[in-house]
């Protein structure tokens, strides 16, 4: 069964926990998909982790349609989000043109960063039928790759708390919080009627997403997240074996190559004989 937003709502409802991941390539989407992964993220980090951008803001939306089209083949079952990359959502028209590109390659939802400012933008897609995830906390096109934790104040617990609600009220389907202490988060969650999935929010949102190359183990790590697989120290041996069987001869052997009939050989020989 693809998954829709009603579905996502109705794990709220259950008190079952939405799972999240980010991906960025064809091969991890079939994988994400066949593992059952709720919602499978195309994320504007595809600037930092893959592409080796210094920060998300150099992602455009050519970028990220690209990421998009390869995750969309790999995807059958799973809602598919896809970030708006940084200054595609200055106005409401910009938004809703970008929005509508996005779903016409086959993005479920977007997802767009802000707080308050955003509601107009989120009314606009929201009226022409568009699932918008709202993003608040640390907000990477906003605040930059230097991660603080938000909610730590009386007035910004409120000003998230009221944020949030300004943007469910505008339409907002889904709202992620990253970096949001667990206390404020879990009042948000109890606050809203739409689902929350945090990130570095603690433990009572409604899900949970993790960007991929943390859970596989590549590149460096961040408290928020868990390391499932150590991906560097074992493609970097896998390397290093391949590099030594090269230059050592072992590879490749006779399992991995090819033969000709000894009878056509013997013809060919014979014709550069007769060449010579």
């Amino acid at each position: 069964m693809k998954k829709d937003i009603t579905y996502l709502h109705s794990k709220k409802k259950q008190h079952q926990p939405i799972t999240v991941l980010t991906c960025y390539d064809y091969p991890t989407a079939c994988l994400q998909d066949d593992a059952n992964i709720d919602i499978v993220f195309v994320g504007d980090s595809v600037g930092t982790n893959i592409l080796g951008y210094k920060s998300e803001m150099e992602v455009t939306m050519a970028d990220m349609l690209h990421h998009l089209k390869a995750v969309r083949r790999g995807v059958t079952y799973a809602y598919l989000l896809v970030d708006m990359p940084y200054a595609s959502d200055q106005n409401s028209k910009q938004a809703v043109a970008n929005a509508n590109l996005f779903l016409d390659n086959g993005a479920d939802a977007v997802k767009l960063e802000g707080g308050t400012e955003k509601v107009p933008i989120v009314t606009a897609l929201t009226e022409q039928e568009i699932d918008v995830c709202a993003h608040i906390g640390h907000t990477p096109q906003i605040h930059g790759t230097r991660a603080s934790t938000h909610g730590k104040t009386v007035a910004n617990a409120k000003e998230l708390i009221q944020t949030a609600s300004a943007l469910e009220d505008a339409g907002a389907k889904l709202i992620v919080l990253e970096k949001i202490t667990e206390e404020i988060s879990r009042i948000i969650t109890d606050t809203l009627d739409i689902p929350t999935i945090g990130i570095g929010a603690g433990r009572y949102c409604d899900g949970q997403v993790l960007v991929i190359n943390d859970v596989l183990g590549i590149g460096t790590s961040f408290r928020h997240a868990k390391r499932y697989q150590d991906y560097n120290q074992l493609t970097f041996e896998a390397i290093c074996q391949y590099k030594q069987e090269v230059q050592n001869g072992d590879f490749p052997t006779d399992a991995n190559v090819a033969h000709i009939a000894t009878d056509k050989l013997a013809r060919v020989q014979k014709w550069l004989e007769s060449e010579r």
